[in-house]
C-alpha cells in the first residue's frame, strides 16, 4: 500500500494539474467567444510582452546565431565546407533555436511577471474585489495575456531567429573570410518557406504554454508572499520544462509533415 501510494500520489496530482489547466484553457476559450475581454489591456500586454522584450531576444538571438556560427565553421573550414555555415545557422536557427531559446527567455522574463502580478492580486483579494464589480478575472487578466502572446512570440522568435542569422553572416565572413556571395547562395538555397512555418507553429505553442501555465500559477497562489514566490518560480520552472518536452515532439511531427528540402 505504501508503494502504491508513492507511485500513485505524483500520477494524481499530475492528473489534477492538468485539469487545471484545461478548465482554464476552457474558460479563455469562452473568453474569447463571448467577446467580452479588455482590449485596452491586450495593447498593454502586447506592450509590455512584445515591445518590451525586443533587447533581450535582439542579443539572446544575435549571440545564439554568432556562437552556432562560429562553433559550426570551425569544423567546417577542417572539412572545406565552410560555405555550408550560411545554411546551418539559418535552417537552426529557424527550425529549432530562435523558437526554443526565445521561448526560454520568456518564460524566465514574461511568465514570471505575470505569475507574480497575478498572485499579489490573488493574495490581495483584488481578484474578489474584480468579481465584485462584475468583472470575470479570466477576461480581464488571463485572456488579455493570452491573445498578446499569441500575438507577439512568433513576432520574437522571427526577430531573433533574423538577428541570429545576420550576426553568424558577420561573423562567417568577417572572422572566417567566408566569401558572401557564396555564404548567402548556401542559406538561399537550403532555407524555404517550410522553416518559417515551423518556428511560427513552434512560437505560437510555446506562447500559449507560458501564459497558461503562468496565469494559473498566479491564480492559485495563496499563503501571502511566500505563495505568490513560490507560484512565480513554479511557473518559470514549469513553462521552461514544458517547452522543452513539447519542443521535442513538435520537432518530431513538424519535420515529417515539413521535411527539411531544398529549394531551387
Amino acid at each position: 500500500m505504501l508503494a502504491l501510494r508513492i507511485i500513485g500520489s505524483p500520477i494524481l496530482n499530475f492528473l489534477n494539474y492538468l485539469g487545471e489547466l484545461s478548465k482554464l484553457v476552457s474558460e479563455v476559450v469562452a473568453s474569447l467567444f463571448r467577446g467580452r475581454f479588455c482590449y485596452s489591456q491586450l495593447m498593454k500586454q502586447v506592450v509590455e510582452i512584445g515591445y518590451r522584450s525586443q533587447p533581450v531576444v535582439i542579443v539572446t538571438g544575435a549571440f545564439t546565431g554568432s556562437v552556432l556560427a562560429a562553433q559550426a565553421l570551425f569544423q567546417l573550414t577542417q572539412m572545406k565546407m565552410e560555405t555550408m555555415g550560411g545554411a546551418l545557422v539559418s535552417v537552426g536557427m529557424l527550425r529549432e533555436l530562435g523558437p526554443t531559446i526565445t521561448g526560454l527567455m520568456l518564460a524566465g522574463r514574461v511568465g514570471a511577471a505575470m505569475s507574480a502580478e497575478i498572485g499579489t492580486m490573488k493574495v490581495t483579494e483584488q481578484i474578489d474585489a474584480l468579481r465584485s464589480m462584475d468583472v470575470h478575472p479570466i477576461d480581464y487578466l488571463v485572456t488579455p495575456r493570452f491573445g498578446a502572446m499569441a500575438i507577439s512570440v512568433p513576432l520574437l522568435i522571427a526577430e531573433s531567429a533574423f538577428f541570429g542569422i545576420l550576426a553568424s553572416y558577420i561573423v562567417g565572413t568577417q572572422i572566417f573570410h567566408v566569401v558572401p556571395a557564396y555564404w548567402l547562395d548556401r542559406m538561399s538555397h537550403h532555407t524555404d518557406l517550410s522553416d518559417i512555418i515551423i518556428a511560427t507553429i513552434k512560437g505560437f505553442v510555446f506562447g500559449m504554454l507560458i501564459v497558461l501555465i503562468s496565469c494559473h500559477q498566479g491564480l492559485k497562489a495563496n499563503n501571502g508572499a511566500v505563495g505568490v514566490g513560490r507560484g512565480t518560480t513554479n511557473a518559470m520552472v514549469l513553462s521552461s520544462l514544458a517547452i522543452l518536452i513539447f519542443n521535442f515532439f513538435l520537432t518530431m511531427i513538424l519535420n515529417i509533415i515539413f521535411p527539411l528540402g531544398i529549394s531551387g
